[in-house]
């Protein structure tokens, strides 16, 4: 029989083979995801407050946008299609860069901040006290195959006098729309601020 060296260099060299072998294991385990998307789409508003613009106003003039619900077809990332009246789709390399209801919150939030003198606060913040507050569901936001459109739809909800609460559904077409992402893309973006300016108009 031969005697095994089992001196100091040989248990380095095991040590360092066990340290790397759950590593390269682990390597045939995670995935990195699909490839990303060649761009991302958004919102972009038509008017922006300018940089530097000071605003003040007190509890009763001041807005606060509270988060907004979507139906789950809409509380993803992509863009669905309207196919025939009971089937949905998704476009094709279209994907928004966070969710639809969040991007036209803000959207909305910026446009009221360009045509009033209103303190707008874009989100639920405890700590900002506001008497007026506007909230609801976006009910469409997507590409219509059927009449070759986008459809924007926002039921908006607000309080009214006393107890009452005051609702209004919003909604803007833009038609003759290929289905591509270059073009639903901007013919959204259009839709959405058409709804946006109304919704400021009604808030006044």
């Amino acid at each position: 029989l031969q005697a095994v060296n089992k001196g100091p260099r040989a248990m380095t060299t095991h040590f360092k083979f066990a340290m790397l072998a759950p590593v390269l294991l682990l390597g045939g385990c995670i995935s990195f995801g699909g490839d990303a998307p060649d761009s991302l789409l958004t919102l972009t508003p038509t008017a922006s407050a300018p940089a530097g613009a000071a605003e003040s106003s007190n509890a009763s003039t001041a807005i606060s946008l509270m988060e907004f619900e979507a139906p789950s077809a809409l509380d993803v990332t992509r863009v669905p299609v309207q196919v025939t009246d009971t089937e949905l789709a998704y476009l094709e390399d279209a994907v928004w860069v966070e969710k639809p209801a969040r991007l036209f919150r803000r959207l909305i939030a910026e446009t009221i901040r360009t045509q009033s003198n209103r303190v707008v606060i874009d989100g639920d913040d405890p700590g900002v006290l506001a008497d007026n507050r506007l909230t609801g569901t976006l009910r469409q936001f997507g590409y219509d195959a059927r009449s070759g459109s986008v459809v924007v739809v926002f039921d908006a909800v607000r309080p009214g006098q006393g107890s009452d609460v005051v609702t209004r559904r919003f909604e803007a077409t833009v038609p003759g729309v290929l289905p591509e992402t270059a073009s639903v893309g901007p013919a959204l973006n259009q839709a959405a601020n058409d709804v946006a300016a109304q919704i400021a108009a009604w808030i006044g």
